[in-house]
């Protein structure tokens, strides 16, 4: 496997984060978002022999990929082609450096060209190759001004400002943010929340009590504060705001978490921080839950290489700050910054109290102490995930829509762009007290889905809009059928597609409304993209199409 030289990396370094204040850039596409989609955007330009700048807002390059979530949740694996494909194969060729295994003894090969879990630093030193590689230029910390920070000349954008004064300038721009941010600013139509079921004839969106049988309390608590005194008010982080029926629409998100790097290797553990500002009376509910008899290990570890972990929500109280998120897509920076830190101190006083407290059962304390942060991971950071799972914030709403329609196949597009494989899948939104009293969750939806092709026309905005934006990670979808888009392979394929669509318009001198798609087509199967399959039988691995002969 290639490594970034000493050039290499001092190029990345020169380039990142260097721009002055007043300094003005200019590039064939302008890429906003260092997230998984984002790199293989920008990388993609520059294989097409496009100009670019890739700008990430925070100091850290690759999101989720580099930032916790090590598990890649996909579905049909067979779905997943292109640079996305080409990270998992930098992947295994990474772990078969016999240097990589220090933890633990390298496992056998299982033939696979690919692998699929990975620790965080991994990650981020296979994308820094994959960017030095490429030649893509990078700037660092650079947010984009959300009262003054974009200009149009009609439907066209001609130039984004940063906080910092600092300008850009692109032919396209992408947007490859988790946020959306560039998107609305640009005054293209987007929604929060979930739609109401009839919006797009569904059964699986807006509110969904029926649905949320998993991660589910399974004994009844008391949720006042003054056990059995109402007027002493409701336990933090349930909810007393009734919401409408199975199927309305609501504003509310999906619940975030941080994906957790663990190990149990003792040399390499780290003890759960306890926040400065813990509050034992935000985990009476935890407490109260384990007393009312569920005695289930509430978080869900899943081993990655060197006894890491990355590890998820699970069961009733868990990882997932439900509720906690609503203000976050249309908070200014200062906003989402106390949100997130709410998220960290939630969390870690959650993990503090499961490992030390005594009203938490012996064999659940047991399991928190075997496990503690990796202390070789996020090092300039405490140890702790660098990058918040806002699983959900905008979606663009376009000439085309994706829903679950899509996601089971009812409705298959013709003009694929790339798949979406995994589950039609939503964590919970609420906690909320029923009106019989009953302290129960809502909103989680696990429903599978089939391979199916994500349309061209969900990732460009209406023409009359924006003419030259492409947003292909808060794409045109539904609440619902984003749960099942939204992992970081098919971000990655997005990605990539959005910089062939941009190049090509740049090509033809036109609109991204405008391209060609069969042109689009040819190039996206040439570069080993999945457009789409028919599914195999079980336990079978499809092929990717071959390369269209030039």
């Amino acid at each position: 496997m290639k490594h970034p030289s000493l050039p290499a990396i001092l190029f990345l370094s020169f380039l990142a984060g260097r721009l002055p204040a007043a300094g003005s850039r200019s590039a064939d596409i302008i890429v906003y978002g260092g997230t998984s989609g984002g790199i293989t955007a920008a990388i993609q330009a520059k294989r097409m022999g496009r100009t670019v700048i890739l700008i990430e807002p925070t100091r850290y390059l690759g999101g989720l990929t580099t930032g916790g979530l090590g598990a890649t949740d996909i579905g049909n694996k067979g779905a997943i082609g292109g640079l996305s494909r080409e990270f998992y194969q930098r992947v295994k060729q990474y772990y078969q450096q016999p240097g990589a295994w220090v933890h633990e003894p390298q496992p056998p090969d299982h033939g696979e060209d690919t692998r699929w879990t990975f620790e965080p630093h991994a990650a981020t030193r296979i994308y820094d190759g994959m960017i030095a590689d490429a030649g893509v230029p990078v700037v660092l910390g650079e947010r984009l001004d959300l009262t003054k920070g974009v200009q149009k000349d009609g439907a066209r954008l001609t130039r984004i400002t940063m906080e910092s004064g600092a300008t850009f300038t692109g032919t396209i721009y992408i947007d490859a943010t988790y946020e959306g941010d560039l998107m609305a600013e640009a005054g293209v139509s987007c929604h929060v929340g979930r739609e109401a079921n009839q919006v797009y004839g569904e059964t699986l969106n807006g509110v969904q009590t029926a649905q949320a049988t998993k991660h589910q309390f399974t004994h009844e608590i008391d949720p006042w504060i003054v056990p059995g005194d109402p007027a002493s008010g409701l336990l933090p982080g349930i909810q007393n705001d009734p919401a409408g029926p199975d199927g309305s629409g609501d504003h509310r998100l999906q619940a975030y978490n941080y994906r957790l790097t663990t190990t149990d290797v003792p040399a390499n553990r780290v003890p759960w921080p306890k926040p400065a500002n813990y509050d034992p009376l935000r985990y009476e509910i935890l407490l109260r839950n384990f007393a009312a008899g569920d005695g289930r290990v509430p978080w869900h570890p899943l081993f990655m290489p060197n006894r890491k972990t990355d590890t998820n929500n699970n069961f009733a109280i868990s990882t997932d700050n439900i509720g906690m998120n609503y203000g976050y897509p249309g908070g200014d920076y200062a906003t989402r910054e106390r949100i997130i830190q709410e998220h960290k101190d939630y969390t870690q006083g959650l993990l503090w109290t499961l490992a030390n407290h005594p009203r938490v059962p012996g064999k659940v304390r047991a399991e928190f102490q075997r496990l503690g942060l990796a202390a070789d991971e996020f090092t300039d950071n405490g140890n702790w995930p660098r990058q918040l799972y806002v699983r959900e914030v905008r979606r663009m709403i376009s000439d085309y829509v994706m829903t679950e329609k899509n996601c089971l196949r009812n409705e298959v597009v013709e003009d694929s762009i790339g798949m979406g494989a995994y589950n039609m899948d939503s964590h919970n939104v609420r906690r909320y007290l029923t009106p019989e009293g009953k302290v129960r969750n809502e909103g989680d939806v696990q429903v599978p889905s089939k391979p199916y092709p994500i349309s061209y026309r969900a990732i460009r905005p209406r023409a009359a809009e924006c003419s030259n934006l492409l947003a292909p990670l808060v794409l045109s979808s539904s609440h619902i059928a984003f749960g099942s888009i939204r992992m970081e392979p098919v971000f990655m394929v997005l990605g990539q597609s959005a910089a062939t669509a941009a190049s090509h318009a740049i090509e033809e001198k036109t609109t991204v409304q405008g391209i060609d798609y069969a042109k689009l087509k040819a190039r996206l199967l040439a570069d080993r993209q999945v457009l789409d399959f028919i599914p195999p039988p079980a336990g079978a691995v499809p092929r990717a199409p071959e390369p269209v002969k030039k």
